[in-house]
């Protein structure tokens, strides 16, 4: 039986690590930069409209600069930043695990390719980060625990 090198868990672990490395490089040098994702790991908060999402392919670019490069972190695992989407200007945090980034661009050029795949326990761990922060928001009065900019 032949081993697929790119989805062990120890090449998951070298990807994850890398692309965090990488981001947290581009974040420093303030440096604007693309993603290509795979579309069915992004959580959309709030939702976007349907006309937008069903607009969207397997795998989206997503050109951050501007606020969306500064909103943008990397937390346990996580990538995530605000954008607009739409004539109208939809405001939705986008959310995704690291590994969903399958392409890494500075301008034309790619600085990371990513062949590992996501699992289902890094998607779980996102999923129930998402449910507890939902439940927590749930609560008008929990409002006031939000981080103010």
């Amino acid at each position: 039986m032949t081993i697929n090198l790119f989805q062990t868990p120890e090449y998951r672990a070298i990807m994850e690590e890398h692309l965090s490395k990488n981001l947290t490089y581009l974040f420093e040098k303030d440096q604007d930069f693309a993603i290509v994702c795979q579309i069915k790991h992004v959580t959309f908060t709030p939702e976007l409209p349907s006309n937008i999402y069903e607009s969207f392919k397997d795998t989206v670019l997503f050109v951050l600069s501007g606020y969306t490069f500064q909103s943008a972190k990397v937390e346990e695992g996580i990538f995530s930043f605000e954008a607009g989407f739409g004539n109208e200007n939809f405001g939705s945090t986008v959310s995704m695990p690291l590994l969903a980034i399958k392409q890494l661009f500075v301008g034309d050029t790619p600085v990371v390719i990513n062949h590992a795949e996501v699992t289902s326990k890094v998607l779980s761990k996102e999923a129930s980060t998402q449910s507890s922060m939902n439940v927590l928001l749930s609560n008008p009065k929990n409002k006031k625990f939000l981080k103010k900019k």
